[in-house]
């Protein structure tokens, strides 16, 4: 004889006995039990030659319409159960013992059968998704099974899925209680498991081994970490939660373990492969282009950690938990071997020709672009970086204490400002390279502003704060300075005061010579940024237009005089220069008179 549940259950039928009698008597008992076969047997799968054609055939459901049927059939259960228990105590050999035990497995066996077509029928509506949106209103259905009735499936509407789940709830008390929770939970495991295996598929989810994720190539992989980051927020958001809840309803009245155990079943495998992916990428060879897809794996773990640690979180289900959380650590130290491997690849950045007119150079571009990526992960990041070791940078060079929530990204502010410093060092190295010192100022005024704008276009400004914007902004300022000290020298020098006539005509003709080599030298020399050049074009002609409209005013000399070079011309001129192009008036100056053969 299966099992049978502990749990006390009244009987179908009682009838109150006289003082001397005893509670219950061998008769109660044999009536209770034909009662019970009369429902029953009327329920049998397999009809014996002697059933009328008023028994219902195998094909019907029980579980359908109004549920009377089935309410009168799981107390018939029940009552049979609760007689077999004072049957052992009563005579453990009665023959009235062996009919109750044959009924029971006739029930068993059909309550199986119903299981299993709820099960296979709702397949669609008891999806994860209804499940958690119907959870709620299944759950405040009373237990109590005199609440067992039509009107217990019409309440808000009842859905599918909700009438599904609370029959599968009442079918799994009823087995469980009768000592047929292995047959039930088989049952479920294999119905549900197909049905979480098919969804993961379906979210591309495959098993992959090392060797496998290995020998892939890049872009292969990396469409798959794209679409690993998709599905791990529906499994744990839908599918997994989903399960959980569909589990713990179902078999919530039983032991705790039942469930757990189900659950376990249920989605350990699924769940192994889902996170066993990021370790076996984390393992692969570690370059910088694999650094942002290593973020996203990371960062989708920590999204949805919370709910996954929730959901797994019984004994059954810890192995998941810990293999997302060694994932998540194998991941965080990929990354940091990639920064690493970043940080040494600017060292070892050795181009020797400079870049065509003191532009961007390439390395400034890539690295800023890198670290300006870098900063949309700030929070991954911060947790990365934690207790990492960082060089020291200069108090001169970097101060997060104006900043709110400082120490909490005070560890990601100080790693990218010094990747930065690092990008700075090696830009100084190639400013060397240039031959004109005023070109090499340029050089570094135009990549110090391409570092300063990509900063404060970013995420980046957020990390390192205004008063890092504000000190290297004024670095700009300062290499812009020395540019034109040094490469406008020749035309800024200070004229004699009180010159006679003739020598302030030579004077203008030599300031219209020098400015005109000026701007022919730095024809190629080029600003990409347009503020920053235009900024630098007006400081050049606030410092000269004075000086030369003076002298025309003063001396009364008029531009025909000095070759040409009217106020227009002179304006035409100074917006031409850092475009990298070569215009009509800035082609080879003619010498000034003194200069020429008389």
């Amino acid at each position: 004889m299966p099992k049978m549940g502990l749990k006390s259950l009244f009987l179908f039928k009682t009838s109150p006995s006289p003082p001397s009698a005893k509670p219950f008597s061998h008769s109660l008992l044999d009536e209770n039990i034909e009662i019970a076969r009369s429902i029953i047997s009327k329920w049998d799968l397999i009809p014996s030659s002697h059933q009328t054609s008023s028994l219902k055939p195998a094909t019907v459901p029980l579980f359908s319409n109004t549920r009377q049927e089935a309410k009168q059939y799981l107390k018939a259960v029940t009552s049979l159960q609760s007689t077999m228990h004072h049957l052992v105590a009563l005579d453990s050999s009665s023959e009235s013992l062996v009919q109750a035990q044959f009924l029971m497995q006739l029930a068993m066996k059909r309550l199986q059968t119903e299981f299993y077509r709820i099960l296979a029928e709702n397949k669609d509506n008891l999806d994860p998704e209804s499940v958690i949106s119907t959870d709620r209103r299944s759950s405040s259905v009373s237990e109590d099974e005199d609440n067992f009735s039509e009107d217990e499936y019409r309440f808000a509407g009842s859905s599918v899925s909700t009438v599904a789940m609370a029959d599968l709830k009442a079918i799994a008390e009823c087995m469980v209680s009768a000592g047929y929770s292995k047959e039930c939970v088989k049952i479920y495991i294999i119905m549900r498991k197909s049905i979480v295996d098919e969804a993961l598929y379906h979210l591309g989810v495959e098993r992959l081994s090392f060797s496998q994720v290995q020998k892939m190539d890049w872009g292969v992989l990396e469409s798959k970490i794209k679409c690993w980051v998709n599905s791990i927020q529906v499994a744990a958001q839908t599918l997994f939660r989903g399960e959980k809840s569909l589990c713990d309803y179902v078999f919530g009245s039983a032991e705790r373990k039942i469930a757990d155990s189900c659950f376990a079943a249920i989605c350990r495998d699924g769940a192994a492969t889902l996170f066993g992916f990021p370790d076996n990428v984390a393992k692969c060879k570690k370059t910088t282009e694999k650094t942002f897809r290593m973020l996203d794996l990371y960062n989708a773990i920590c999204e949805n950690q919370q709910q996954i640690h929730s959901i797994f979180s019984s004994e059954s289900t810890s192995s998941i938990v810990l293999q997302v959380c060694a994932s998540k650590a194998r991941l965080g130290e990929a990354i940091r071997t990639m920064l690493i491997n970043f940080e040494s690849a600017i060292h070892k950045e050795s181009s020797k020709i400079p870049v065509p007119g003191g532009g961007i150079h390439p390395v400034t571009r890539y690295v800023m672009n890198y670290i300006a990526f870098l900063a949309d992960y700030k929070d991954a990041l911060a947790e990365i970086v934690d207790d990492w070791p960082q060089n020291p940078l200069p108090e001169s060079y970097y101060r997060s204490c104006d900043r709110e929530g400082v120490n909490r990204s005070s560890g990601i502010a100080e790693r990218i400002a010094w990747l930065i410093l690092v990008l700075l060092c090696k830009l100084d190295a190639k400013a060397e390279l240039y031959k004109e010192v005023a070109l090499s100022y340029l050089f570094l005024a135009n990549n110090m502003q391409y570092v300063v704008v990509k900063v404060r276009t970013s995420n980046l400004g957020l990390i390192l704060g205004e008063h890092w914007l504000t000190k290297h902004e004024l670095r700009v300022k300062e290499y812009v300075s020395k540019y034109e000290s040094v490469g406008w020298s020749k035309v800024f020098s200070t004229p004699p005061e009180n010159p006679t006539a003739e020598q302030a005509r030579a004077i203008l003709e030599s300031f219209v010579f020098a400015f005109r080599e000026t701007c022919r030298a730095q024809s190629s020399w080029v600003v990409p940024d347009p503020n920053l050049r235009d900024e630098i074009k007006a400081s050049i002609a606030t410092k000269l237009e004075p000086m030369y409209k003076v002298f025309l005013e003063k001396y009364q000399l008029g531009p025909d005089a000095v070759f040409g070079c009217s106020p227009d011309d002179f304006e035409k001129t100074i917006s031409d220069i850092l475009t990298g192009c070569v215009s009509s008036s800035q082609t080879a100056p003619s010498p000034p008179h003194r200069f020429k053969r008389r």
